[in-house]
């Protein structure tokens, strides 16, 4: 797909990788909505490369539905997502206090799968409406989700987060089988440890611990390598329906 003029829409565009993705975009000439629960930070971030920043909490269907309706309105249907919204509350099963809160797990499951999954089926409705791109294939528009490295080495704490993770590396391939027939691909990146707010608010001591933990190269991942994943998806047309771990080499430990 040529990027140039297509509307794009970034969940999480506010900040870490989701704000990287979103600078590509807009610097490939793409017209570019952040969506974010953080409106103050992708309003920043929008006003800083020229896109506009909606707020919206992705779990919600009122919310993601009313979103859309804003993007559609300032820049036209989009024919990119790339869903980087997500949180990474971490408790172990049996913690000190007792079993882990039902509602912090289901709270994790909810923004992060079933966010995802709600993003999905709204985007896909609006591509599904459009016209194919002439010499793409038939293609109408593609959907890059954001899983994790933990969703197949989960570790010690991370049952919710692994959980919602593996949800949405195990549903893209029958989306993308689902929605071939309307010409829109569907992939998943999963990222290893990255420069994100989460790993970014850690000790030096402890993020340079964990960048010495992979491979090669050693060190913490950039989210501009995310990013230029994600838009390199975006043009090779015959990637479809897979999870790209991007890692650099990293299986995690159990804790």
């Amino acid at each position: 797909m040529k990027l140039h003029g297509q509307a794009a829409i970034v969940t999480g565009g506010g900040s870490g990788l989701g704000a990287a993705t979103a600078s590509a975009l807009s610097a490939s000439g793409c017209k570019v909505a952040l969506f974010d629960i953080n409106d103050t930070a992708a309003k920043a971030h929008a006003e800083a490369i020229g896109g506009i920043a909606i707020r919206c909490d992705v779990s919600d269907a009122a919310s993601a539905e009313a979103a859309i309706a804003t993007a559609r309105a300032a820049h036209g249907p989009s024919r990119v997502l790339i869903n980087c919204a997500g949180i990474g509350t971490a408790g172990r099963v049996l913690g000190r206090d007792g079993p882990l809160k039902l509602d912090a797990f289901e709270r994790v499951i909810r923004v992060n799968l079933i966010g995802t999954f709600n993003m999905i089926r709204l985007a896909a409705a609006e591509m599904n409406a459009l016209e194919p791109l002439e010499d793409d294939d038939g293609e109408r528009g593609v959907i890059v989700n954001t899983a994790s490295i933990a969703a197949f080495d989960g570790q010690v704490g991370q049952a919710a987060y692994a959980a919602s993770k593996g949800g949405v590396v195990g549903m893209t391939l029958p989306i993308a089988r689902e929605l071939a027939r309307a010409g829109v691909r569907v992939m998943t990146i999963a990222p290893g440890v990255f420069h994100t707010p989460m790993v970014d608010g850690l000790p030096p001591e402890i993020q340079k611990s964990l960048g010495d933990g992979v491979p090669f190269p050693r060190r913490l991942g950039l989210p501009e390598e995310y990013a230029a994943l994600a838009l390199h998806i975006i043009a090779n047309r015959f990637l479809n329906g897979e999870v790209i771990r991007l890692d650099g080499a990293l299986r995690m430990a159990p804790r």
